[in-house]
Formats: C-alpha cells, sequence, structure tokens
C-alpha cells in the first residue's frame, strides 16, 4: 500500500504531498510522478492555452467539452465547400469534401430524404 510521499517541484522548489490516492491513480495510467506542484502543474497549463483538449484535461485523458465534432471549431476559419452535381436530381450543389467520384454525392434535399 502507498504512503503520501513529499516531492520538491522542479519549477518553485516548493515541497508538496503526492498522496497515496495519487500514486495509485498515476500507477494505474501508467503515468510517471510529478515534477511540478499542483500549482506550478495548473500555471503551465494555463500558459499553453490547455483547457483539457488533448491530454492532462481534468486529472485524465481527453476532459473538457468538444463541440462540432473534432475539437471546437470557433477557431477554425469557414470550412471549404467543394461544388458538385447531386447524383439523384441533378441539381447543383456545394459539399464540405472533395468528390471524388467514387461515390454518389447528394444535395441537402436528396440527402435527407434517402436517411
Amino acid at each position: 500500500m502507498a504512503v503520501d510521499k513529499t516531492l520538491t517541484c522542479s519549477d518553485c522548489n516548493q515541497s508538496f504531498t503526492f498522496t497515496a490516492s495519487e500514486q495509485d491513480f498515476y500507477t494505474e495510467r501508467g503515468f510517471t510522478e510529478p515534477r511540478r506542484c499542483p500549482t506550478c502543474r495548473a500555471a503551465r497549463k494555463a500558459q499553453r492555452g490547455d483547457s483539457g483538449s488533448s491530454f492532462g484535461g481534468g486529472g485524465g485523458f481527453g476532459g473538457g467539452s468538444r463541440s462540432g465534432g473534432f475539437g471546437g471549431g470557433a477557431s477554425r476559419g469557414p470550412r471549404e465547400m467543394f461544388a458538385a452535381t447531386c447524383s439523384s436530381c441533378g441539381r447543383e450543389t456545394q459539399v464540405p469534401f472533395r468528390p471524388s467520384g467514387a461515390r454518389p454525392v447528394y444535395c441537402s434535399d436528396c440527402f435527407q430524404s434517402r436517411r
């Protein structure tokens, strides 16, 4: 059974406690011992602009909310659209992918009716 450890932060040289439950958590997930105190870890995370979008958000992997499928969309510019001809009605339409010709492409109306 693990016991609380006192570690020294590599940034501020302050001592901090690495509790037995934190040690168990880190061991379960294959993490190494923290080198920074919680305050310096939080400051470093804020400096990187990490709001939980990849590693380390909220104490684990993949924490944080997502909107729009792949990580937020708000920082991305407008989506690139490509011209296509609907395979069902023949109308010109815009789609958010480059049609390869290997599969049919539908306008939004025909796509909805096929669902």
